[in-house]
């Protein structure tokens, strides 16, 4: 009797579209990670750019900046699979005295 009704259960359309919605639902939840890592990167990286060429035309950098960039920016940036441009900005920063506010 079990075997019958597993059967009738896989035989039915019902339990195909739950199964196939259920594997689209799960690609469209992958797609939109992507995505929204995508975005983090694309904002981190103008973040980078943008306040680190401020610092870079500044001549200096305090303590709390760089640790902001380094902590907070770079190593995320990094994390998700940024590189170049910011790459480069980063090491310039890097050669930047520290300054007391």
């Amino acid at each position: 009797m079990a075997v019958t009704v597993v059967c009738a259960v896989m035989a039915s359309s019902g339990f195909w579209t739950w199964f196939n919605n259920r594997n689209s639902h799960s690609e469209e939840k992958e797609k939109m990670a992507t995505a929204q890592a995508e975005m983090l990167v694309g904002l981190a990286h103008d973040r980078i750019v943008t306040k680190g060429m401020r610092y870079i035309d500044r001549g200096y950098i305090t303590k709390e900046e760089y640790e902001n960039m380094e902590t907070y920016l770079f190593k995320p940036y990094k994390k998700l699979g940024g590189n170049g441009s910011a790459q480069k900005i980063m090491e310039e920063i890097n050669k930047l005295p520290i300054k007391r506010r």
